[in-house]
């Protein structure tokens, strides 16, 4: 199998943690090709820079998928789930965000989760597709870290501090069972986050390859099919 994962903005950086983390998550059978458009925001938070992705991130599925072709899945790696929608309608192959494949993981593997994400700003919109997910019953909160989305990565940053205390709020108030990791970039903290906390959380690259390989040969799961 060979899956394009799209990092909607332009930070390279982050397209290889994206890309490493896909990989730890693939079988040996699958490859992983990781890109981000050339135009376009360095991160991604809230409704405005996901306006102003769209269209590197239109132009780069015109070049690679629709006119190159050689994938059998597609993984739009923006936890707003950036473009989903009309690229999955456009899609001659499967297309699924991490964002629901975070949510849909967590719902099925320990319910309620709580969302940890980077500002506040992004809140609104994953609060919003997660009730489109119609798992808004199974979600405890979408909670702020605080968190800058490109700190996450820098040299030096408090980020995985702020994230854990986040999350030990959330686990003490909402009554999560499980934790949702709600940026791209976090997807290297999961391991320590969930060795440290003793809970299962979930990032949503890893998310989505599994869901790409398990539903290759038998189908798309209902959340990726495009809605009437």
């Amino acid at each position: 199998m060979r899956i394009l994962i799209v990092n909607p903005n332009t930070t390279a950086s982050m397209t290889r943690t994206i890309e490493a983390a896909a990989q730890n998550a693939a079988s040996a059978r699958t490859q992983i090709v990781a890109l981000n458009p050339d135009t376009g925001p360095q991160s991604i938070q809230g409704r405005d820079d996901g306006e102003a992705a769209l269209p590197g991130l239109y132009e780069l599925f015109e070049c690679v998928v629709m006119n190159t072709g050689g994938y059998d899945a597609m993984i739009i790696a923006c936890f707003d789930d950036t473009g989903l929608a009309e690229l999955r309608s456009r899609s001659p192959i499967p297309v699924i965000g991490i964002g629901e494949a975070a949510y849909h993981r967590a719902a099925d593997t320990a319910a309620p989760f709580s969302v940890v994400t980077t500002l506040s700003v992004s809140v609104p919109i994953l609060t919003e597709n997660i009730a489109a997910s119609d798992l808004a019953g199974q979600c405890s909160g979408v909670r702020a870290s605080g968190v800058p989305v490109l700190d996450i990565e820098a040299r030096g940053s408090q980020a995985l501090a702020s994230i854990a205390a986040e999350i030990a709020s959330a686990i003490r108030s909402d009554g999560c069972r499980s934790i949702v990791l709600g940026c791209a970039g976090m997807a290297d903290l999961a391991r320590t986050l969930e060795e440290n906390f003793s809970l299962p959380v979930i990032e949503g690259v890893g998310a989505a390859v599994s869901y790409c390989e398990s539903h290759a040969a038998t189908g798309q799961p209902e959340f990726m099919q495009v809605q009437p």
